[in-house]
C-alpha cells in the first residue's frame, strides 16, 4: 500500500518569539516492511541553520534553529511511503514467549535493532508490579509469544477507556494503568512495561494510522491521526512484531512507522525550546491517504 503523508504543525505565540530550537523527528521509518520514496520537511519562518543525523535507534532527527522573529512557527511534512506488512494470524507462529524472552536476554549485539536496547525499564516505563502481574495472566507456559501478546494488547483494549482528557505526554505508565484510561501513548508504554516485566523486549514505535469514514460520509482533511504501539522482539525466527493496544490489532498496513525508542521522550516528533514570552496554542493536522 502507497500512502501519500501531510503531517502539518502550528504553533502561535502571544508574543514575538526570538529564538527556536526544533528536533524533529517527522521522517518515516525504512525496513524490509516500508519504504520511504519520497520526503520533504517546509519550516517557516525559514530556518538559519538546519542539521540532519541519525540517532541513537535509528530514527531520522532533523535540528533546526529559527533566529527570525516570528509569532507563528509551522512544520509540514510531506511523505511518500509504501507499507509492505502483511497481516498475521497469530496462532500460525508457535515460538513460547519463554524461548523470546531468553534469546533476547543472550543477545550481545547493540547494532540499531537489537533487543538488547529494549529489554529494561525506561523514565516513563517503569517495572511495575500490578502492570506485571496483568501480563503475567496472559504469559502462560509454553504459549506462543505472538498469541499471548495479541491477547493482552486485547485485553488492554477491552478493559481500559480511551479519554484524551484524562492523560498528559508526561503521565507515566503506572498512572494511567491505575486509572484505566489513557490514549494510544499510554496504552502503548502499559503494554512495554508489562512485557519488560516478563524480561521480553519491548519497543515504542511512533507514526500513524489511517483512519476511515463513516459509511456515506466525506473524508474528512486533516483528520488522520499521529499514533503509537509496540513492537515487541519475537525471537529469532520472527523478530520484530507490532502490536496496537488501542485498537487490538496486530500492526499491518494501516500503520506507517515514524520512530522507534524506548518509550515516548526517545521518539517525539517535535521537542525543543523557544525563547520568549507569553502564552502558545498548538494544532495539529494529519492526511494519510492511501494512492
Amino acid at each position: 500500500m502507497i500512502y501519500r503523508l501531510r503531517h502539518l504543525t502550528s504553533y502561535r505565540y502571544e508574543r514575538p518569539v526570538g529564538f527556536a530550537r526544533c528536533a524533529l523527528r517527522m521522517t518515516p521509518r525504512e525496513g524490509s516492511d516500508q519504504t520511504l520514496l519520497a520526503h520533504d520537511i517546509v519550516i517557516t519562518p525559514t530556518p538559519s541553520h538546519v542539521v540532519s543525523r541519525v540517532g541513537p535507534f535509528g530514527e531520522q532527527v532533523l535540528t533546526a534553529i529559527i533566529e527570525t522573529p516570528h509569532r507563528e512557527l509551522t512544520i509540514e511534512a510531506k511523505s511518500r511511503v509504501n507499507v509492505m506488512r502483511p497481516r498475521l494470524a497469530p496462532l500460525l507462529f508457535e515460538t513460547p514467549w519463554e524461548l523470546a524472552r531468553d534469546q533476547a536476554a543472550a543477545a550481545e549485539s547493540l547494532e540499531t535493532g537489537s533487543p538488547a536496547h529494549f529489554l529494561y525499564p525506561s523514565v516513563m516505563t517503569p517495572i511495575v508490579e500490578a502492570i506485571t502481574d496483568y501480563a503475567r495472566v496472559r504469559f502462560t507456559p509454553g504459549r506462543p509469544i505472538i498469541d499471548a501478546a495479541f491477547d493482552l494488547a486485547s485485553a488492554i483494549k477491552a478493559g481500559f477507556a480511551y479519554d484524551p482528557d484524562s492523560t498528559e505526554v508526561s503521565t507515566p505508565a503506572a498512572k494511567a494503568f491505575e486509572d484505566r484510561r489513557g490514549v494510544c501513548q499510554d496504552f502503548a508504554h502499559i503494554m512495554i512495561a508489562g512485557l519488560r516485566g516478563m524480561g521480553l523486549a519491548a519497543a515504542y514505535v511512533s507514526g500513524y494510522i489511517r483512519t476511515y469514514s463513516a459509511p456515506g460520509r466525506p473524508r474528512l482533511e486533516g483528520a488522520d491521526a499521529t499514533h503509537a504501539w509496540v513492537d515487541l522482539w519475537c525471537g529469532a525466527d520472527h523478530g520484530w512484531i507490532g502490536f496496537d493496544p488501542t485498537n487490538a490489532l496486530i500492526v499491518a498496513e494501516d500503520h506507517v512507522a515514524v520512530a522507534v525508542g524506548r518509550d515516548y521522550l526517545d521518539v517525539a516528533p517535535i521537542s525543543g525550546i523557544i525563547l520568549g514570552p507569553g502564552d502558545q496554542t498548538l494544532d495539529v493536522a494529519v492526511d494519510l491517504v492511501p494512492e
